[in-house]
């Protein structure tokens, strides 16, 4: 039959096993006929509890929606809090918060934080379970990463150090809650020299120094570039015209550094995709992206690379404007409502703007600043190359 009145009931557990739980939860499991779990909260299981045990399906978001078929009521365990980075909050999404029922246990995150005497509210939470580790670099502040296993230390620990921060607080909290714990505090250099042997349940606590944080746009010299970069005054309007938003995607068409990308990203806490013809460029724009933490996909040349990517709900032309083929490309990539922002240098590429204005619309504007410079004993004006910014939102 199809599982299509059945309820499910999510326990968080500990290390610590079922002598962890509170009555509810333990009563939960004692009653259950059928628990999934993964193989490490499974075994936290013991004889008392009868229940048929099943690990979840691998790959298990492409199974959930059928991995219960012909059940009644099942149950399921998860590491800590289900609701945080955990099962809870997937199935939910699946099946209705009205069919799902989630007990949650004591977090890594606040077990972490009790043992370092940090406050939760001021602690970022990271999960490297499906990320790479470079999305937990940061330029400051304190978090709790959730590792994928034994290795995630290690690879932490090597690109803070190789990002010039290895003096960086890392503590490393393996077995939070159970008899085996262990907490080893050290700095993220000297945990990449020794590299020593992890629990594969680990999470670590990260006090980036030095903090380097800036709210605003960064100064160029932030970025690893050529000279190809949108300058920060530039970059700064770029962005207010952008608008970045949470969970939103961006294409930074003629991406040179990835200074526009990195920026959406650290302002939205969204995904970019970076696009850019030339191999070195291509590397530095990695290494950029690395040096930052965030999450930005490095392709080669627009149009050409536009298949098999997430679709954007806004799209910034750098470069290439004028490039034949490339301006459609990008606009039919949109759906309504999105919104193209593009930079003209050139007269070539303001002329085209101008068209595209004409034709399509949207907003137009010209931006010229200048730098007070030296002249003998006195000072001037240098100015810089004017900048012709059109927008326009997809109807």
């Amino acid at each position: 039959m199809s599982w299509n009145e059945g309820r499910i009931t999510v326990v968080g557990i500990g290390a610590d096993g079922l002598a962890g739980l509170g009555q509810a939860a333990r009563d939960e499991l004692l009653g259950a006929t059928v628990i999934f779990g993964g193989p490490r909260q499974l075994d936290l299981l013991n004889a008392d509890v009868t229940a048929e045990r099943r690990a979840w399906p691998s790959p298990m978001l492409a199974a959930l929606p059928t991995v219960f078929d012909g059940l009644g009521d099942v149950h399921a365990v998860a590491s800590g809090d289900p609701m945080l980075h955990g099962i809870g909050a997937t199935l939910i999404r699946l099946f209705g918060r009205d069919r799902v029922t989630v007990l949650p246990h004591v977090s890594s995150v606040t077990l972490a934080c009790a043992r370092l005497g940090w406050s939760v509210q001021d602690t970022e939470v990271i999960s490297l379970v499906n990320a790479a580790p470079h999305t937990a670099m940061r330029l400051g502040g304190q978090a709790i990463v959730l590792s994928k296993g034994a290795d995630t230390p290690r690879a932490l620990a090597r690109l803070l150090t190789e990002a010039g921060r290895g003096q960086s607080e890392f503590t490393v909290l393996e077995q939070l809650g159970g008899p085996a714990e262990r907490v080893t505090a050290v700095t993220a250099e000297d945990w990449d020299i020794a590299d020593p042997e992890v629990d594969a349940l680990n999470v670590i606590a990260v006090r980036y120094v030095p903090d380097l944080r800036v709210g605003a746009a960064l100064p160029d010299n932030a970025f690893a570039h050529d000279g190809q970069i949108t300058k920060q005054h530039i970059r700064a309007v770029t962005m207010a015209t952008l608008e970045p938003r949470p969970d939103q995607i961006l294409w930074d068409v003629g991406s040179g550094s990835g200074s526009v990308a990195i920026e959406w990203c650290r302002a939205s806490g969204g995904r970019a995709i970076a696009f850019e013809s030339h191999d070195v460029r291509r590397e530095r724009i990695a290494a950029n992206v690395t040096m930052f933490g965030v999450r930005v996909d490095v392709r080669g040349a627009a149009p050409d690379s536009f298949a098999d990517v997430a679709a954007p709900d806004t799209i910034f032309i750098g470069g290439g404007l004028t490039r034949p083929g490339l301006f459609e490309a990008c606009f039919d990539a949109l759906e309504p409502g999105g919104r193209l922002v593009a930079n003209a240098v050139t007269a070539e590429s303001e002329a085209f703007v101008v068209q595209l204005y004409s034709k399509l619309g949207g907003d137009l504007r010209r931006f010229q600043h200048y730098h007070g410079e030296p002249i003998g004993g006195f000072t001037g004006w240098r100015p810089a190359l004017p900048i012709t910014q059109w927008t326009v939102v997809k109807e």
